[in-house]
Formats: structure tokens, sequence, C-alpha cells
């Protein structure tokens, strides 16, 4: 049975009101296949960034992102049990630490993960900006450093849990959104 795949796209910043006519805006991407949300994001710590969540929930995004559009990118063959598989692979490549506004954004990955499963892309115009910033160097140096890459939290993994955390392998099954069914987050 075919099943959707859809690209759910948010505004970052209320200054896309105003550039969005020029073509360009900061966005984010996730892509909904079975009901579920798959997107990335960054943050300082070598661990999957890969999260999911209820199609086009704002709140698990944070106060920033406002729902923009839905974009029917096409069909997938792939059944559940095949994109759990699926997520397992990309999770070791997806780790939170290696995002970067740029380079390796939210938007690569939602292109990569549609791409996989059924053949397209998200629509060029919701990365348009780092594809910008990634042939004309100055853009990468016009904007703050905290922007590009993930800083460092104020709290640390323990805090953020409310558990003490003995064993070193055990950060590797834990997500940055720790939202993330326990099949998207084991790394082994």
């Amino acid at each position: 049975m075919r099943t959707p795949v859809y690209a759910h796209i948010y505004d970052l910043f209320w200054t896309n009101n105003y550039t969005y006519n020029l073509g360009v805006g900061f966005y984010h991407s996730g892509v909904e296949v079975y009901g579920k949300e798959i997107g990335f994001g960054g943050h300082p710590f070598a661990f999957s960034g890969l999260f999911e969540k209820p199609p086009k929930d704002m709140d698990e995004l944070g106060p920033n992102f406002r729902f923009k559009e839905t974009v029917l990118l096409g069909y997938t063959d792939f059944t559940e049990s095949d994109i759990d598989e699926m997520m397992r692979g990309l999770s070791q490549e997806w780790y939170g630490n290696s995002y970067h506004l740029v380079t390796r954004n939210c938007n690569h990955f939602s292109s990569e993960l549609a791409k996989l499963l059924c053949g397209q892309e998200v629509p060029a115009w919701v990365n348009r900006f780092a594809t910008m910033g990634s042939r004309v160097p100055f853009v990468q140096r016009w904007l703050p450093q905290e922007w590009l890459t993930p800083v460092a939290l104020d709290f640390t993994i323990q805090d953020m849990l409310g558990e003490d955390i003995q064993d070193p392998e055990h950060l590797k099954l834990i997500t940055f959104c720790n939202k993330i069914p326990v099949h998207l987050r084991r790394h082994s």
C-alpha cells in the first residue's frame, strides 16, 4: 500500500513575513510518514539529533516556530518497519553536534529522508538561505556564530533527564528531544 510523504514547513523568525517575497527566509522542516513527523535538530552532544513528534505540533519545537504549510512530496512503498530500520541507520549519521545552519541543517535532513522515501526533496525555497550561504562565503561571516552551530546548553544531560548517568554508553541511547521511541534512539 502506498503511503503519502509530506514535508511540514515552519517559519523560524518573524522576519520571514518580510523576506518571503524576496525568495528567502529561515525555515524548519520535518517529514511526515505513517502519522509521525521526523526531523533533525542541533545540540552540542555526540548522539543523534533526530527526533519524532506529532505532525504539525509546534509546542514540541518551541516558541519561535510557526507552522507555515504542508507539501505532499509523493508516496512511499516502504512499510513502517522498513522506515524504523532506515531511521536506525540515519540516527548514526545525523548527530546533533554535526548540525550547521548553512551546510547541514534540518532541511538538508528532510530532503535526504524524503528522497529515500519517495524520490523527491523538500521544495528548494525552504533551504534557499543555506544554499546562498554555502555559495556566498560572506553570508556565513555575517551571521552570529551561535546561529551556525549548536552552543553548549546551560544545563547538563543529567539535569535535563533528572537522573545521574554513570555509564557513558547510556548517552548513546538518549536523543536531544528525548521523546523519540526507543527504536529510534538506539545507536548500536
